[in-house]
Parts: C-alpha cells; structure tokens; sequence
C-alpha cells in the first residue's frame, strides 16, 4: 500500500477517526477517551487506559450504509461500557466471555436511559447480527452452549436447536443471570459485583472457565453477501418482540432505512470524498509521505497542563484587545500616578496575527531522548496555534529504512484534529539530520502555501551546514522569513546548538532546555 493511501473504504479511516472520537468522548462523558481503528479487531473498551479499539467497516457483512450503523452501534456499546464499566476481560475464554455478556445487558440498559434514541439503532443491529450468529447445530461442545447461552440471554431466542437437557441448562442459567443484572441496577453495583457471580453462573452452564471461545468478525460467518429480504425479515422479527404496537410495517420500514443515520453517514461520505485529496495531493511526486499506520494512541502526547497554559498565555490574542498603559488614553489610572509611573492612562490596544505559519520537526535520533516532551510541546503549539485561528501546516522528518522522509502532519488547507496529532505519534525519532535534503521536498509544496515564517525545530547539528545556508537563503528570497529554535537537553547543550545556528543564515535563531517553552517562543515570533 501507498502512504499516502490510509483509505480502504467508502469512508476514510481519518474521518472515521474524527467521527468516532467526538461520539464516544459525548456518549463516555469521558473527553481522554483514544480511538484505534485495527483490521478485523473485536471492539473493545479499555477503561483503566481510556482506550477503545474499533475495526475497519470492512469488519462487518451488509451495504456500505448497512456497515456504518454496525460499526457506529459497536462505538456506542464500548463508550456506554467506557462510562459504566470497571474492567472489560478477554472474550476468548469463557469467564471473560460470560463477564462481557453480562455487562453488555448491564450497560445496555443504563445506556439507553441517557440514550434513547439509539434503540431503533440497536434494534437494527440485533437484526443484522443475528444473520451473522451461528447456528447452534452447526457447533458442538462447551462453545455450544456458551453461545445458546449469550444468544438466549442478549435476545430471548435461539438460532438452531439444543438437545437433551441443554436447553434447561441455559434457561437456568438466563435466569440467574437477569437476576444478577436487576440486581446490579436496582442497587446501583459495579462490574466487579457481577463478576463475583460468573463462578455460579459457570456451574451451571457446566462449563470450564478457560475454555476456548473463537472470535469471529460478523462478515466471516454470514458471507460476502447479504440476503437484504432475509435482513428486513429479521428486523421486523425483532420489532414485534421489543415493539407491541399496531403500526409494526411502518416501524419495520424506519428501522430498517434508518434516516436519522443515512444523514450523517451522507455528510461523512461527502467530507471523505472531499478530502480524498485534499491536502495530500501529488505527495509522491514531491518525495513527501503520510504515515501509513495509525495504531499508536495519540492521548500520551497531550499534556493537558501544558496545552491550558498555552493558550491562557494567549487568551488576550483570542479575544482580539488588551488593555494598556500610555501617554493618552481613554482612562485614568489613578494608582499608576499615585506611584509615579510614567504612563498614566489606560487604553485598549488591538492585537491581531494574519500570518501563514509552516512548522518542521527534526525526527532525527538525537530527539530520541526528549521524544515524548518535544512532542507534547508541539501538541501544545498546534493547539495554540488552532486557537488563536492562525493558518499553519506542520511537516516532519526522520529517516525510515535507511531512507529521508518528509512526512505531512497537517497540511495547509486542512484544519488541526486529532487525526493530525495521531498521525505525528507514528513518527519514530531516527538518523541523521539531512535538512538541506529536506527543506528541498518541502521546496515546492512550500512555495504553493507561500507562509510568512518556517519555523525549524531542530538540533542544530545538519548533515551538511553549506547546503543548509544555501537552502536557507533560496527560501529567504521567496519571501519566506526563516527562524530555528534550536532544541536542548540541558542549558550547556542549548548553548551550543544556538550557537551552530547563527551561521546558517536564519533572519532568528533561538534555543532552548525547556521543551515547554517552545510553544510561547514561536507565538512571541509571530508578533515581532
């Protein structure tokens, strides 16, 4: 696969990022929760690292429409899980196969006291995956019942037959479960309450604890295809048992269509289509590349802290005024006169940033040791920078299997979001510091933003210090101003870097030990 293509659907897998970032931060009422989209993974909450795990659309069997609300219906049960949940365990062994039943019932009902209009969605989704649930004559063993059991206890029906006393078996076991859930409710217990009661519930299953249970993605077990006339059928099936009203047809047919999603799935569709390329056209050409995995959470490279200071520190440029002492003005301050300050009057003084910024990131191995901080401090400058409306691109650079490469973090013309700052994440500190090299990729992608500033981050040790004053000098001459903030481990070490950086033609060099301070120097140099 090309870098640049992160898209294997009808939807990219950013814009299902953005998507399902928003809605489980607003369904979790938890705003750290991290998305990671993996191929043909199971969903999975993981509530002590704020963390959910979602597949591909591609996971599920249906139209592409029909995946979407599959998928979208998976995110609401791990962010509800997210918020009502203490612990999610492993489906691949009966305990924790038995424990994440109980607790998808659990918090299926506390879910829907909050959200009520997900249930036609969820009815939906019953529909549908029950095409994809085995048929119980098709499987034999422990597994059997385990899944008559989760069948029978999640939807009241079976798929297929049991034999002998299997039925009673899950009956039995159905009903102490129901019992367990009423109870947790009713008295408002947690996960760790319902786990007490998975042994008992293991008795009388007859089952051993760490027996096997295969995980199946849904579109594996129904086929390429999907009979929608057997899909409609089923939907109308699960209608009448949740719904007893007379209109069953016209409920069947609004579930069935799902308008209320189509809408959004529409306008998602739209904005992937529109941003297909946009931003990232022709990136091969220009040598340039957008990182092809997106599997390392992101979360680790907010620092909250240092991202609120930013932007108090700028709040009066947000605003657009601040008030200041002057020779004249439209008030008297009399406690500036009273201690004899030369400037005795108070007037208000507009502030205002119009300048295109680009940003570029030294990867290479000598970052290694302050990654994480420098990365952080980014964050906290994109932030910033996002805040205060002001237009930039962020570029990168390290080497990747002996080979330079300029990534693309955020281009230009598309807005700072989380899929930018997961994409930084996937970006390894590694080689050397070929900068003449790169600022030759970023050449003409540069002179189509045309930005006021270049803001390097760097080291301030390049592989080639002559090639670097002539690249340098060629950007000047394009009207672009050129600064480097040299980045240190300590202040011996800034010295130094600041002091390589004075002979590479830069209009302003600067350095700096503190990776925090990096965000206020940039915006400092955008007033000056």
């Amino acid at each position: 696969m090309a870098a640049t293509k992160i898209a294997i659907s009808i939807m990219r897998n950013d814009v299902l990022l953005e998507i399902a970032t928003f809605l489980a931060r607003r369904w979790s009422g938890n705003n750290r929760v991290a998305i990671i989209l993996m191929p043909d993974k199971v969903p999975t909450a993981k509530p002590d690292k704020n963390q959910i795990t979602l597949p591909l659309l591609n996971y599920y069997p249906g139209t592409d429409f029909q995946k979407y609300r599959q998928w979208r219906v998976a995110l609401w049960y791990e962010s509800t899980r997210m918020k009502h949940s203490t612990k999610v365990l492993s489906y691949e062994h009966a305990f924790g196969f038995l424990l994440n039943t109980l607790e998808t019932k659990r918090i299926e009902i506390l879910g829907l006291r909050e959200w009520e209009g997900m249930g036609s969605e969820l009815v939906f989704n019953e529909g549908i995956s029950w095409m994809s649930r085995q048929l119980l004559n098709s499987i034999y063993g422990r597994y059997k019942i385990a899944e008559a059991f989760s069948q029978y206890f999640l939807t009241g029906y079976l798929k297929g037959e049991l034999f002998g006393g299997e039925f009673d078996k899950v009956k039995r076991a159905t009903d102490y479960a129901n019992e367990i859930i009423r109870g947790a409710i009713d008295n408002n217990y947690s996960t760790e309450w319902v786990e007490q009661h998975i042994p008992k519930l293991i008795k009388i299953l007859e089952l051993d604890p760490l027996v096997s249970i295969p995980v199946l993605a849904p579109r594996t077990r129904v086929g390429a295809s999907l009979n929608q006339s057997d899909l409609l059928k089923q939907v109308e099936k699960v209608v009448r048992m949740r719904h007893k009203k007379e209109n069953m047809e016209e409920k069947t047919k609004e579930i069935y269509e799902g308008h209320d999603v189509l809408r959004e799935f529409e306008t998602l569709v739209k904005e992937s289509k529109k941003t297909e390329n946009k931003g990232y056209e022709s990136l091969e050409d220009f040598g340039l590349s957008v990182p092809e995995k997106m599997d390392v959470d992101e979360t680790q490279i907010y620092d909250i802290d240092l991202i609120r200071k930013v932007k108090a520190a700028f709040r009066d440029w947000k605003t657009g005024w601040v008030e200041r002492h002057d020779e004249t003005g439209d008030e008297f301050d009399v406690e500036s006169y009273i201690e004899a300050l030369p400037k005795n009057f108070l007037s208000d003084f507009r502030l205002s940033i119009k300048t295109k910024v680009a940003i570029l990131l030294d990867h290479s191995s000598s970052i290694a040791d302050v990654e994480l901080e420098y990365k952080q401090a980014t964050i906290a400058l994109c932030e910033g920078l996002h805040y205060l409306g002001i237009k930039f691109a962020v570029y990168a650079f390290s080497t990747d299997k002996r080979q330079v490469k300029c990534w693309v973090i955020k281009p230009p013309n598309i807005k700072w979001s989380v899929v930018s700052a997961r994409r930084l994440v996937q970006i390894r500190a590694s080689g050397g510091t070929p900068l003449a090299e790169v600022y030759g990729l970023l050449e003409p992608v540069l002179k189509s933003f045309k930005p006021d500033i270049l803001v390097t981050l760097t080291d301030g040790e390049p592989s080639d210090f002559d090639s670097v004053r002539t690249m340098v000098l060629t950007y000047r001459k394009m009207g672009i101003r050129m600064v480097a903030i040299g980045v240190g481990r300590n202040v011996n070490d800034s010295v130094g870097i600041g002091h390589n950086l004075k002979y590479l033609n830069y209009e302003k060099a600067i350095s700096v030990s503190r990776l925090q301070d990096i965000p206020k120097k940039v915006i400092k140099l955008l007033r000056s």
